[in-house]
């Protein structure tokens, strides 16, 4: 079962949610919140699986909160809820702690194959924003660009250290992150098993010292592990 707590301040949409995720077999919601500050408190003592947060309410708003949720050992998943469609609340949202970011305006089916994927360890990124959220992560990676006459070893020299921490079976799992594959298509590249990959993306994340899977495809970005494509 998986234990969902809603955060919106406005409890037509809380109902709406409830009614839309208490449908599919398997989840409960196990409470509700009208603000980030009783979010924060009803997360540590109902101990769900995963949150439901809205980005804007008043009082604490639903960054705040997330950054205080996320900021415990074993904290929930968090999902970023809002009908704004704006790069600000995305960015912040992810840097707050966010597993999952989704606009209001979605389809109820993809809140529940949100929640579901979260629910798995996953993250999720609407399809309206993932295009933004590599562009700004993959336009400027750290790293300097391999000179093409070098080749390999110009790019192994400018790797990010922490990149040798990795075995190459974890590095290329990274990759595949980085490439938006899911553990089913990783699985299936690699010709492992799903509980493999399980093993690698956690090893990955552990050794770069990274939140979860969506941080860790930022990270490729940023540090010019991945390429941006044209």
């Amino acid at each position: 079962m998986t234990r969902i707590l809603l955060v919106d301040d406005q409890a037509l949409v809380r109902a709406g949610f409830e009614t839309i995720l208490t449908s599919e077999p398997g989840f409960e919601v196990v409470g509700q919140a009208r603000d980030g500050a009783e979010g924060v408190r009803l997360a540590a003592e109902l101990r769900p699986d995963v949150i439901c947060m809205d980005v804007q309410m008043p009082g604490m708003d639903g960054l705040a909160a997330t950054r205080a949720i996320t900021a415990t050992s074993a904290h929930p998943a968090v999902l970023m809820l809002t009908t704004f469609d704006r790069e600000d609340f995305l960015f912040e949202a992810l840097s707050a702690g966010a597993s999952g970011f989704l606009l209001k305006t979605a389809e109820p089916e993809h809140l529940i194959d949100a929640v579901h994927a979260l629910a798995r360890g996953d993250a999720l990124l609407s399809p309206e924003v993932t295009r933004r959220v590599i562009e700004r992560f993959a336009a400027t990676p750290a790293a300097p660009p391999a000179d093409a006459t070098d080749g390999a070893g110009a790019r192994e020299a400018s790797a990010p250290p922490a990149l040798a921490q990795l075995t190459e079976r974890e590095r290329e799992t990274l990759l595949l992150l980085a490439r938006g594959r899911s553990n089913a298509e990783i699985a299936k590249e690699l010709f492992v098993g799903e509980a493999t990959v399980k093993t690698h993306v956690s090893n990955v994340l552990l050794k770069l010292g990274i939140r979860d899977r969506i941080h860790a495809v930022i990270w490729a970005y940023e540090h010019g592990v991945v390429a941006p494509r044209g």
